[in-house]
């Protein structure tokens, strides 16, 4: 096996096997909920459809399956719902790594921003480029699944993300279905929040409105994780739908504050409309106390946690893995090889104890300068 994917494969096997090692004080209520969270990150939810979750870090193809690989010369697409945050970009980057070491040819790559319309018409712009293998994230269920089996039957083989078009069926009408455990980053993100509040206060909830599997996943968990906590009740829930995540929320969280002027804490789905939420929080010149949690492990909220500000953790994706575990299954399907349905990378609890070194188990990098700087 090549060294380049030899150490990539490692690094997805040394990401599953971590769990939370944030150093916070010995009391029981603390190592209680670091317990739950090890345990958390070492066991990740089912699929959709309640498929077994298969660790990224268990694919594996063989030197001699590489190069015949190899000599397919093959093509590929990369077919995103949006590719404006730092999630997406490091998710491209890790399938733009496989593909390269498996010599597979990307050969457009697109994003709808967020509109399924427009996704409908990338699919078909793409088709008549006629790739082997499509790598994609549905920008919507149904409206996108007429294109996808159309796709599907031109022989154009799909890897999903997060979640798959409508009605399409494992080992038939897609290869295999790649995501995190949405559940479990939910699920983190809420216990982060009990520790942060020490088990009392008033929150409020900003969840995703839409049917995406992945974003539904994660206000499942936080809410489950968080009855737990009887003292901590959620005073408001508002979803946004988007496009433009980060002004939304921004809206949302400025009534919310102005509606509950003792709210302790705030859950925003993922990293970007909880940069709305730090905006209304610093116009509103909200407390410090103020505890703010999230999914997924982006710059911006990530500056806020290093220079102590509202942000306090995140139940954090591993983006970089994901996308090269898909490179990896675009391998699987050029082999006729047989894939697992659902393909899973564990939550990472991520708070400022760790957040340089969790930096490249969610992203593949090292951190950016600007992100150690505002660490001092």
């Amino acid at each position: 096996m090549p060294l380049t994917m030899r150490k990539s494969l490692q690094m997805i096997a040394l990401a599953a096997a971590l769990g939370g090692s944030a150093a916070y004080a010995p009391s029981a209520f603390a190592v209680d909920i670091d317990k739950q969270i090890k345990d958390i990150e070492s066991h990740p939810a089912s699929g959709p459809n309640g498929e077994r979750a298969t660790l990224a870090s268990d694919l594996k193809l063989s030197a001699e399956e590489i190069e015949k690989i190899k000599t397919k010369h093959a093509k590929a697409a990369i077919v995103m719902h949006y590719t404006a945050s730092d999630w997406a970009k490091a998710q491209m980057a890790g399938q733009k790594k496989a593909l390269e070491e498996l010599g597979v040819e990307i050969v457009a790559t697109t994003d709808a921003g967020y509109r399924a319309e427009q996704q409908v018409s990338d699919i078909e712009s793409v088709m008549a480029l006629k790739p082997d293998v499509m790598i994609t994230v549905p920008a919507e269920q149904s409206a996108t699944a007429a294109a996808y089996k159309k796709a599907a039957a031109a022989g154009i083989k799909i890897i999903f993300l997060d979640q798959t078009g409508a009605g399409m069926t494992a080992g038939k009408d897609y290869v295999s279905l790649v995501s995190s455990d949405n559940r479990g980053m939910g699920k983190v993100a809420a216990l982060l929040m009990a520790k942060a509040l020490d088990g009392k206060g008033e929150i409020g909830l900003i969840p995703h409105a839409s049917d995406l599997f992945a974003t539904k996943e994660r206000v499942v968990g936080f809410k489950e994780a968080i009855k737990d906590y009887p003292d901590i009740k959620v005073v408001q829930e508002t979803g946004v739908g988007g496009p433009d995540f980060s002004s939304e929320s921004e809206r949302v969280a400025s009534a919310m504050l102005t509606a509950h002027p003792n709210l302790n804490g705030i859950w925003a789905v993922w990293d970007v409309p909880t940069e709305g939420v730090l905006s209304a929080a610093r116009a509103a010149g909200a407390s410090k106390n103020l505890v703010i949690t999230t999914c997924d492990l982006g710059v911006n909220i990530s500056i806020d946690m290093a220079k102590k500000g509202y942000v306090k953790g995140t139940g954090s994706q591993r983006p970089y893995g994901a996308g090269y575990a898909e490179g990896i299954l675009a391998g699987y399907a050029l082999l006729g090889k047989d894939a697992p349905p659902y393909v899973v990378l564990p939550a990472l609890a991520v708070t400022r104890d760790n957040l340089i070194e969790a930096w490249p188990q969610s992203n593949g990098d090292q951190a950016p300068k600007i992100l150690t700087d505002a660490m001092n």
